[in-house]
């Protein structure tokens, strides 16, 4: 039932690319000769009347009375708009002139192709909620390729940051007279100069920064949260130091902690988290491994007397800063004016602040007695999980990887069929079957060169059965035949089981062909290779439960061994009841003669010289496999239980026919 619920949900829900909207644009001018600018600024208008509906057009309008107000808030909107749609990777556009005829607005991205699409949304939403036209040019552009979706690829590898700055013109001569009438009242007039130090007191937890990014001044409550996690350094270590080393920027995302950065963001809400440094707990610690005892700091240094005062503050969360960056011409420096983010007296414990740290002015006091939850921290643990989702699909899929892995392992040391069935939780020995008919194959490697040197030669005798059984294991492929084993230098493979398999004498015959064939293309240097097959009945199955073998019992295994330890090198050697199936197919064989052979006296064998018709093999392809199969072997087989009528030769129509056939029979 939730398979199917979640497969409606599937089909309802989809996710277009951002190549749709470019692609739809491009289709439609090559339809109608249309510019494809046109249909991307009409795409841009249908958007802002689609949301509309869903109630966003009064977020838009409470953003301010005037549409400058707006322009000054989109980034702020894109902020809030993060809680509910996550994965928003947003732009970024900021106003960086304003008069009476209009405005410059700034418009930053990482996905080229869309400032004609954003010219559409501004005109509409104009139009739509401020009752204005406005006509919007372009005065600059960077990196905005058209019809793209991301931006272009810089050469150190990463994206380009699209920039196109835009001249926006419209009526703007009300907003402006009422900043005039700001600036020229009288109770403007009248103020004094402020000093910093005042400044730092009404909002104890601010930073003063230069040109350089460096702190020239902090807030007293500030510096001191600074010392909870910094005990073993003065304050006046912060003073002068890169507020990058101390301080990390987490709103508004993508962007450096620059000083153009944060001198243009000015309308922006910011968020700064302060690393952690050494506690107390640590610098105790780190102290008793250097003298054995516990440091105690001396009575005349009030830092480190407060720092004990609160020892209970080790293991201190990072403290949350959020406000504004405002430029202060008069000392060209930045003041971030901001307050820290604290949901409830218990996180106000955990961060080692107390309320009479907290502003004065302000509600911060007041959301800390009534337990209110700050989006900023929502939204930090929105990050938390989404990170430990990532770790989880990360190790989901390196699960699934060694679980692929471990399975090839497995399929390497038993057949596929009998280790499903083994995860199906049968016994071992339930998976013991007797086959009828099957045909076993020995080879063993021959090798002519010999050293003085044992350790040389004992590497180059692995070199060459490593060559050699890699090709080996090139044309086993169940299920037409299944490698058994390898010892030392015999390699040992069956057709007819553990997957029976009708054809099994010809697909025995063209692996030994193909063994002979691989030994002569490699050119290994005094390497050949013997080979003996033999057909009968055998007992199959699973030995051992730590290290599970798949083991073949009976006489045809002895016989066919046999076979090969009798047989010459670079020969097959098959016995006469293997010889007379062969014959049926028209196999090439010559009769060697009476062989002696251990446990069975005299018995009749022939050499396998060619497949059928003077062919040796014929590889196909099916199902993503190799296989080496004779010419015209399968098609007797199978003639009398399918419909098929194919050609004498299996070659031209060899995937067709095979498959076909191979279906059929299983069946």
């Amino acid at each position: 039932m939730y398979g199917l619920i979640m497969q409606g949900v599937k089909d309802a829900v989809l996710q277009y690319p951002d190549s749709l909207i470019p692609d739809l644009a491009a289709a439609l001018s090559a339809i109608t000769g249309r510019s494809i600018d046109d249909f991307m600024v009409f795409f841009g208008r249908c958007f802002v009347r689609f949301f509309s509906n869903f109630g966003y057009d009064e977020l838009i309008k409470s953003t301010g009375r005037y549409f400058c107000d707006f322009l000054h808030s989109v980034d702020n909107i894109h902020l809030q708009m993060r809680f509910t749609y996550r994965k928003m990777k947003s732009p970024s556009m900021q106003l960086i002139e304003v008069d009476e005829k209009g405005a410059v607005l700034v418009y930053r991205s990482t996905r080229s192709g869309f400032s004609k699409y954003l010219r559409g949304q501004l005109m509409e939403i104009a139009k739509q909620l401020y009752n204005m036209d406005i006509t919007i040019k372009v005065l600059e552009s960077q990196n905005d390729v058209p019809g793209g979706t991301t931006g272009p690829i810089s050469i150190q590898g990463g994206l380009k940051t699209v920039i196109v700055k835009y001249r926006l013109d419209f009526d703007n001569r009300e907003y402006m007279e009422k900043r005039v009438h700001i600036k020229a009242h009288p109770s403007q007039l009248t103020l004094p100069s402020v000093s910093s130090s005042l400044l730092l007191e009404l909002f104890p937890f601010a930073l003063i920064l230069n040109e350089k990014m460096c702190i020239t001044a902090a807030g007293e409550k500030l510096i001191e949260s600074w010392m909870l996690n910094n005990v073993t350094k003065s304050p006046n270590e912060l003073m002068g130091a890169k507020v990058t080393d101390h301080f990390k920027l987490r709103r508004p995302t993508g962007i450096t902690f620059t000083w153009d950065n944060m001198k243009r963001l000015q309308t922006v809400n910011f968020e700064i988290q302060l690393l952690k440094g050494q506690t107390v707990l640590e610098a105790e610690e780190a102290s008793a491994l250097m003298d054995n005892k516990s440091a105690v700091p001396e009575p005349d240094d009030p830092s480190k007397l407060m720092s004990v005062a609160r020892r209970g503050s080790h293991g201190l969360k990072n403290i949350l800063l959020k406000g504004e960056m405002r430029y202060i011409k008069d000392i060209n420096s930045l003041v971030f004016l901001c307050s820290p983010l604290i949901n409830n007296l218990e996180e106000l414990r955990e961060v080692g602040l107390y309320l009479n740290d907290l502003n004065t002015h302000g509600l911060s006091r007041e959301m800390v007695f009534s337990g209110f939850s700050h989006n900023s921290r929502l939204d930090l643990m929105c990050e938390r999980e989404e990170k430990r989702a990532e770790e989880l699909e990360t190790s989901l899929a390196l699960a699934d990887s060694w679980k692929r892995q471990g399975d090839e392992l497995l399929y390497s040391m038993i057949p596929r069929s009998i280790a499903e069935r083994l995860r199906e939780g049968q016994n071992p020995l339930e998976t013991c079957q007797t086959f009828e008919d099957v045909t076993v194959l020995f080879a063993e490697i021959q090798e002519s060169l010999m050293s003085d040197d044992s350790i040389k030669y004992a590497m180059t005798t692995v070199t060459t059965l490593n060559a050699a059984f890699s090709a080996f294991d090139s044309l086993v492929q169940t299920p037409m035949a299944y490698k058994v084993e390898t010892v030392g230098k015999v390699y040992m493979a069956v057709s007819g089981a553990p997957d029976p398999n009708p054809c099994h004498v010809q697909h025995t015959a063209d692996l030994a062909l193909g063994m002979l064939q691989s030994i002569h293309d490699l050119k290994l240097p005094g390497v050949g290779v013997k080979i003996g097959v033999h057909t009968g009945p055998i007992v199959a199955g699973i030995v051992g439960l730590k290290v599970p073998r798949y083991c073949l019992f009976g006489d045809t295994v002895n016989t066919s061994s046999r076979m090969e330890s009798s047989s010459d090198i670079n020969k097959i050697q098959v016995s006469g009841y293997t010889a007379n199936k062969l014959k049926k197919y028209g196999y090439k064989l010559t009769f060697r003669g009476k062989v002696a052979v251990k446990g069975k006296g005299d018995m009749e064998t022939f050499w396998l010289e060619g497949g059928p018709s003077g062919t040796t093999t014929t590889t196909i392809v099916l199902g993503g496999f190799q296989y080496a199969v004779g010419a015209d072997k399968l098609v007797s087989e199978v003639r009398g239980r399918t419909s098929l009528f194919a050609d004498p030769h299996v070659d031209g129509k060899a995937q067709e026919v095979f498959g076909s056939a191979f279906v059929q029979v299983r069946r």
